[in-house]
């Protein structure tokens, strides 16, 4: 009965609302069936992601403890500390946005809903500069190594810095404006990633079977073990962004045509985050592959 009187209610306030008003978008993570999906996403994320995110930065911890002072971290594990970082805040947006849904907190909603969002945007660039650090490596060697001697380090640096500085000012810029320009920011973003992504991956995969600077011409045709890692982790980004990018386009274009109304409407929007869960567990379990980490395979010890 109660379901019933929520459902009815949220059709009346969809159907006599301006589509474009943000309002229908909050109302979407406080009325069933959209609460109950975003509210399952984020317990999902709770249970599985946060215990995998504490752990990453645990055993990293203890990693940059035991190495010396001289040796540099390898840059793909840095950027996957930060993603794993900023995907912990994203938890915590997504715990508070359900929290003010069930009590009714209207700037609980948008304060929550907002920082998932655009961090849900933002952890893109991380991929991206992980496919980038992959794409220099393999195809610009000798520049790559160059770079590591010099400022490389100092240029990895200030692009975490550039990522984690516009996270914070879109996180503040939205709340300050009352305009909602979420979903055009994460498909540009998103697009702009798979861009990305696509064309380290074709660079990579044309010179797979390339003999390297100082390598003999004999060992043409044979794939070097390092371009393969890269090409896996390259192509393992890509596939990832192109699930996200289909999903939500599909549920994107079905929530703003007419076929959808009501709670129906507002269920298919929020069933678009859980395209994103994928890219959530990439860059971590890339990185637990290289640490040989996974349970799931077996790695030579020797």
């Amino acid at each position: 009965m109660i379901r019933e009187l929520l459902t009815r209610h949220m059709d009346t306030y969809v159907n006599t609302t301006s589509p474009n008003s943000s309002s229908i978008h909050a109302s979407c993570y406080t009325y069933p069936p959209g609460s109950y999906i975003f509210t399952a996403f984020t317990v999902t994320n709770i249970l599985l992601l946060l215990p995998l995110y504490i752990y990453i930065l645990c055993f990293g911890f203890q990693h940059w403890c035991k190495q010396s002072h001289s040796e540099t971290m390898n840059p793909l594990d840095v950027f996957t500390y930060h993603m794993v970082a900023m995907e912990i805040v994203a938890i915590c947006g997504s715990t508070v946005c359900c929290c003010g849904a069930y009590t009714d907190h209207g700037n609980m909603i948008v304060a929550g809903c907002n920082t998932f969002a655009i961090i849900a945007c933002v952890k893109m660039f991380f991929h991206v500069l992980t496919c980038v650090e992959r794409y220099v490596a393999i195809i610009h060697p000798v520049t790559y190594m160059s770079l590591n001697k010099t400022g490389g380090v100092r240029i990895r640096n200030v692009s975490m810095g550039c990522v984690w500085l516009t996270c914070s000012g879109l996180i503040a810029l939205r709340l300050l404006v009352n305009k909602n320009v979420n979903m055009i920011l994460f498909f540009c973003n998103l697009a702009l990633s798979l861009i990305i992504s696509f064309f380290c991956n074709l660079s990579v995969l044309r010179v797979l079977n390339r003999p390297g600077p100082g390598e003999e011409g004999g060992n043409k045709g044979k794939t070097d073990t390092v371009k393969q890692k890269a090409f896996v982790t390259i192509t393992a980004i890509m596939v990832v962004l192109v699930v996200r990018f289909g999903g939500n386009l599909v549920c994107t274009s079905l929530s703003s045509s007419s076929v959808l109304s009501g709670s129906d409407l507002c269920a298919v929007k929020i069933s678009g985050v859980w395209f994103g869960l994928a890219s959530s567990y990439v860059l971590p379990l890339l990185y637990l592959h290289r640490a040989e980490k996974l349970p799931c395979f077996k790695y030579d010890k020797s």
